[in-house]
C-alpha cells in the first residue's frame, strides 16, 4: 500500500514526537507500533524521511531554465 506525502509527513511527525518524549510506542493513524529501541526508531525515521525525499524529488520540476538569445546588428 502506497502512502501519500501527507501521510508520510504525519508518520514522521509522530515518530519525532515519540523520540522527543523517549517513548518506544508510536501511534500512526490507524496502527500502533512498539519499537525495541531508540536506534530502531531512528532507522524507521530515516526510512520515512527517505521516502518523503524520494517522492518530493520525483514530482518536482527542475529549478533551472534554458534561454536562447539571438542578436543582430540592426542593418
Amino acid at each position: 500500500m502506497s502512502r501519500t506525502i501527507e501521510q508520510l509527513r504525519a508518520d514522521l511527525d509522530a515518530i519525532d514526537s515519540a523520540i522527543a518524549r523517549a517513548e518506544l510506542e508510536v501511534r500512526y493513524a490507524e496502527r500502533t507500533v512498539k519499537y525495541r529501541s531508540v536506534d530502531e526508531m531512528l532507522k524507521a525515521r530515516a526510512h520515512i524521511a527517505g521516502l518523503i525525499a524520494q517522492n518530493t524529488a520525483s514530482g518536482r520540476r527542475g529549478a533551472s531554465s534554458r534561454y536562447s538569445f539571438t542578436t543582430g546588428r540592426g542593418f
